[in-house]
């Protein structure tokens, strides 16, 4: 049975220039057949050629999409679908990716660990969805100035949203920048340091959602576990390239440094539009010392950008059906050029919403495929098999272990194969999907009544 996490990443070639990854989820509503799972993930490369060939070996022959690109540097294309997912319980899907950029604090390997809870939650009655934000593949900022990165991140479900850095075995190299701090509220410092710190840096992260009461998690065999707000529900990654440039001739916003101007929106602004219905966003930045060149940002699928002259510009957005429900992240940064140097304003996010919001799920009339068996005493979660960068036409399954208890007159020594076709049909009668294997594991475990 292939899942999402087969389209997620499978890359090859250590020698593309990694420049950070994306990640976001949001579960629907329940229907017969499970919940719908639309999902997005940002690749960031030094070309945008790197997407294409390393990026599942170019098996992916899917949704992906362009996004914003500058040339010789860097360039970020997504990849979004929707999954419908039929199982509730934990999973842990750990990405290996190609080598990191160069970068100063050592990051040679990537590696992304995504954790998703997908029981059904009692207060929303329906899965946990992830955080939502985006950034750009490249931030940068000259040596000698302070600067500040907030992070726009929300929540569907309305959890805290906190942020840290990668540690233990959520990164083969966990070493954050040391000129670069992070708090819980998603705010990334940098302080004016010396030239010998210049250059690029490797920044992973997590985002994690809390919820903001004590709930309830329910698996697809009814076991239950509680969370409260302190306790974590899933962890989604976050990955950039920080860059220090050369001190600037003054950090004065407006000089060097871009400044935006109205009408460009202020950062967490909320935009709302309808589906098939364009919004354009004017951006408006000046820098007096220095030529405002070009407009870079980081959103979803179908944004477009244009200039109308020296510091203006617009993005443009139609989203589609799809896109309708959810909020959008959308950051972006003006640069400007003098004498050679690249000088960067600060980070600028703003949320799109198109159309109504998602209506609020009603509990599913079931959420536990039933057999024909007694309630299980024990189960074993299901656990994705490991996806081989050596084998591009791997597929993920699932095993489960179920321990029940049996009542029939037929005989296991000579008719297993129609005890287990019988199983096998009730299951897939119960909304299984068709063509699952059913195996008797232990057959000293069943019992044949008379």
């Amino acid at each position: 049975m292939s899942v999402l996490l087969l389209l997620l990443l499978l890359i090859s070639g250590a020698q593309a220039s990694y420049y950070g990854f994306v990640f976001n989820y949001a579960f629907g509503n329940f229907y017969p057949g499970g919940y719908t799972l639309p999902y997005d993930f940002k690749l960031s490369f030094s070309s945008c050629e790197e997407f294409d060939t390393e990026t599942c070996f170019g098996y992916c022959s899917g949704p992906n999409y362009s996004i914003d690109e500058t040339g010789g540097e860097w360039c970020q294309k997504g990849y979004a679908d929707t999954f419908s997912y039929p199982y509730m319980g934990t999973l842990t899907q750990s990405v290996s990716t190609a080598a990191w950029t160069e970068n100063r604090n050592g990051i040679v390997l990537s590696k992304a660990v995504l954790k998703f809870d997908t029981r059904n939650r009692s207060d929303i009655y329906k899965p946990n969805s992830s955080p939502r934000t985006t950034i750009l593949p490249l931030v940068r900022v000259p040596s000698n100035c302070q600067r500040n990165i907030n992070l726009l991140v929300s929540d569907p479900d309305g959890d805290d949203v906190r942020c840290r850095y990668a540690a233990g075995s959520e990164c083969i190299t966990c070493t954050p920048p040391s000129v670069l701090s992070v708090s819980s509220s998603c705010s990334l410092s940098f302080s004016p340091t010396n030239s010998s710190d210049e250059g690029p840096y490797a920044v992973q992260m997590v985002l994690e959602d809390f919820p903001t009461q004590t709930i309830t998690l329910t698996d697809s065999f009814g076991s239950q576990v509680v969370k409260t707000a302190s306790d974590s529900i899933g962890t989604t990654p976050i990955q950039f390239v920080f860059r220090v440039d050369p001190a600037a001739p003054s950090c004065t916003a407006g000089e060097y440094l871009p400044r935006f101007l109205p009408p460009t929106p202020q950062h967490g602004a909320q935009i709302y539009t309808n589906v098939n219905q364009a919004v354009e966003i004017s951006v408006r930045a000046e820098a007096t010392q220095a030529e405002t060149t070009e407009l870079l940002f980081s959103g979803p699928r179908g944004f477009t950008k244009s200039s109308s002259g020296s510091g203006n510009f617009s993005l443009t957005w139609t989203p589609s059906a799809t896109e309708a429900g959810l909020g959008h992240p959308l950051c972006f940064v003006v640069q400007a050029n003098s004498s050679g140097s690249v000088y960067q304003s600060d980070l600028r996010c703003v949320t799109v919403t198109a159309g109504s919001s998602p209506v609020t799920a009603s509990p599913p009339t079931t959420t536990t495929p039933p057999t024909t068996t007694t309630p299980p005493t024990t189960t074993t979660p299901p656990q994705p098999t490991t996806i081989s960068p050596s084998n591009p036409n791997s597929e993920s399954y699932y095993v489960l272990a179920l321990n029940a208890k049996l009542s029939t007159s037929l005989s296991l020594n000579n008719e297993s194969a129609t005890i287990i076709n019988l199983i096998k049909e009730e299951l897939e009668r119960q909304g299984l999907p068709a063509g699952i294997i059913v195996e008797l594991l232990n057959s000293g475990a069943v019992q044949v009544a008379p």
